[in-house]
């Protein structure tokens, strides 16, 4: 992508979001976990806002991959990950399934918590919708000046976790929603799901799969969210 004053300064609203919805997705994982009997994450500094203890531990993937992705394609990629003791998962395969849908359950909070704000806004007649819409266009403000920054970071965090909602509940390894599916599972069959998993050949498989599938899955739900946070204009 072209590197202008105006891309910069969006990528800096993306980062900001990026990185906080990354930290609150990692940090209810670890919450949930110490409340189920886990301490692993505890005890490494995950249960927190703070995003350092969760850059640190994994500085490629929330720093180094978000700006060169963003710069490259225009696009913010990366990830981080809260530790959890396998041997506590395997003992309680359905508290580990629940500690796994803490990350989007928190994912879906703030996407609730944007579309109340954006209503708000359009009580308050700052914010209204758009003519059209993108990832980085949920809302705009009535009036030029501080407004429309929060309408920018309103949007991006609003498209930005409901992603990682979607993205995480898919039922592929290693992501939020396999590890879920042992709620529904036998408990001698959750703890054989839960070691089958493990296997590093399954969770290549399972994000090459989640990428190709993605797209298509994606744009239909955020389409199907704003005609919900709008259902006056009926987006289409």
């Amino acid at each position: 992508m072209e590197l202008t004053t105006d891309s910069l300064a969006l990528g800096v609203v993306w980062y900001a979001v990026f990185l906080f919805s990354l930290t609150v997705h990692e940090a209810a994982h670890a919450l949930a976990a110490l409340k189920l009997g886990d301490q692993t994450a505890y005890l490494g500094g995950q249960v927190t806002l703070n995003p350092l203890p969760h850059m640190q531990r994994a500085p490629f993937g929330t720093i180094a991959m978000p700006i060169l992705s963003y710069i490259m394609a225009g696009w913010m990629m990366g990830w981080a990950s809260a530790p959890y003791d396998p041997h506590w998962a395997d003992r309680y395969p359905r508290r580990a399934a629940w500690m796994a849908l803490a990350g989007p359950t928190s994912n879906l909070l703030l996407v609730i918590i944007c579309g109340i704000t954006v209503r708000l806004g359009m009580v308050m007649g700052t914010l209204s919708a758009p003519d059209s819409i993108t990832f980085t266009r949920v809302t705009v403000a009535v009036q030029p000046g501080a407004w429309e920054g929060l309408a920018t970071l309103v949007s991006i965090l609003f498209s930005l976790n409901l992603l990682l909602f979607v993205f995480n509940l898919l039922p592929l390894p290693p992501l939020d929603g396999s590890a879920a599916l042992p709620l529904i599972l036998k408990e001698s069959w959750a703890r054989g799901y839960q070691e089958l998993m493990r296997q590093p050949g399954f969770s290549l498989l399972g994000l090459i799969v989640a990428w190709k599938i993605f797209g298509s899955i994606y744009f239909p739900l955020h389409l199907l969210a704003l005609n919900l946070l709008y259902p006056e204009f009926g987006y289409g």
